[in-house]
């Protein structure tokens, strides 16, 4: 009786080792395959994104009207006043549009 209950045992251990192998990888091929679909919605996404927005245009070139050098004068004085220009931006601007005059 000693002989029989050896082989049974270790057929239940292989057959248990083999069950936990099976169902590791049953779970690790799960997991693999979500990854994969996560991925592939990624990829989708990036595929059909909108086209980023374009670049703003560029202000318009100042014209040479005499009231319009005023207005922007007094806009650069504002923007002085304000402390968003230092005085050497204030008066670099002004001669730009003196001289463009």
């Amino acid at each position: 009786m000693g002989m029989r209950r050896r082989p049974l045992a270790r057929a239940a251990v292989v057959g248990g080792v083999a069950y936990h192998a099976g169902k590791k990888g049953a779970q690790n091929a799960a997991a693999e395959q979500s990854q994969d679909q996560q991925i592939a919605d990624l990829q989708s996404q990036q595929q059909y994104a909108p086209p980023p927005p374009p670049a703003p245009a560029a202000p318009a070139a100042p014209q040479a009207g005499g009231a319009d050098m005023v207005t922007q004068l007094e806009n650069l004085k504002k923007l002085l006043d304000e402390g968003v220009l230092t005085q050497a931006e204030f008066d670099m601007q002004k001669q730009k549009l003196l001289s463009a005059s």
